[in-house]
């Protein structure tokens, strides 16, 4: 394993680790799957059924970007072919089989500057996203921090069913995102399951999730008391064009 592999996977690994914190109550058991991008052909993603607590490297497979995404464009493909794509899809044919949620993985991986997706299932965020308050959550900000480290809005995903059915929404969604707003988003919500996180950097990842994480805590309590009172959109364009800001997300890692 060369030198820009081994780092690739040190990060992965250190993300995983950090989300799969029991404390921090973000995933349990097999929930949630990280992934990063190695070169233009391939990237890494968390294999099926492995535990983010303790991911190895045994538990990360590598797969072709090209194969994957080829996935996308047979939605009729059946679970068995399916299953078979995932598993042609691998570097090494002695690798563990890829999570299920690869496709969206991959998708996400092609855009421009983005080298780290996690995706995990918060207590506090589900609370929020199995509600009728869900989309509300997901366009709307309540505080600074949130802005700066999940973006003026997150991207908001109807439920579909994990596997393909999932990742074609999830594209379909966050390209009708960055036609609208012109950028590429740091957080996706997906209703009724959990939500994705996209950056740059391993801890740019770990940070918008970890902000989510809070600012869905702050989210319910504010309901309880009437609200949430939400920033108003001029307030969330100043928070998010403000030079001091932006340092703030570049020192993140965010930029």
């Amino acid at each position: 394993m060369d030198f820009l592999m081994m780092e690739v996977i040190r990060n992965m690994l250190q993300l995983s680790h950090e989300l799969g914190v029991e404390s921090r109550q973000l995933a349990i058991l097999g929930e949630g799957n990280t992934s990063a991008w190695v070169n233009d052909h391939s990237f890494m993603v968390k294999a099926s059924g492995s535990s983010l607590r303790t991911l190895s490297e045994e538990d990360v497979t590598v797969c072709r970007f090209d194969r994957v995404l080829a996935i996308l464009e047979d939605p009729g493909i059946s679970d068995e072919a399916l299953n078979q794509a995932l598993m042609d899809s691998r570097m090494d044919s002695e690798a563990k089989k890829p999570s299920l949620e690869t496709m969206f993985h991959a998708w996400l991986l092609k855009l421009d500057g983005i080298r780290f997706v996690g995706h995990c299932h918060p207590v506090s965020c589900n609370q929020v996203l199995c509600s009728p308050l869900a989309h509300e959550f997901a366009v709307f900000r309540s505080c600074p921090d949130e802005v700066v480290c999940c973006g003026e809005e997150s991207v908001f995903v109807e439920y579909a069913d994990p596997g393909l059915p999932l990742a074609m929404e999830i594209v379909q969604r966050t390209r009708r995102f960055m036609k609208q707003t012109g950028a590429i988003p740091r957080l996706i919500c997906l209703k009724n399951h959990g939500i994705i996180a996209l950056g740059p950097t391993w801890n740019s990842v770990l940070t918008t999730i970890l902000m989510a994480d809070k600012a869905a805590t702050i989210f319910v309590g504010a309901a309880a008391l009437g609200g949430p009172d939400y920033l108003s959109p001029a307030q969330v364009r100043r928070l998010a064009g403000r030079a001091d800001e932006a340092y703030r997300q570049r020192q993140l890692g965010m930029r």
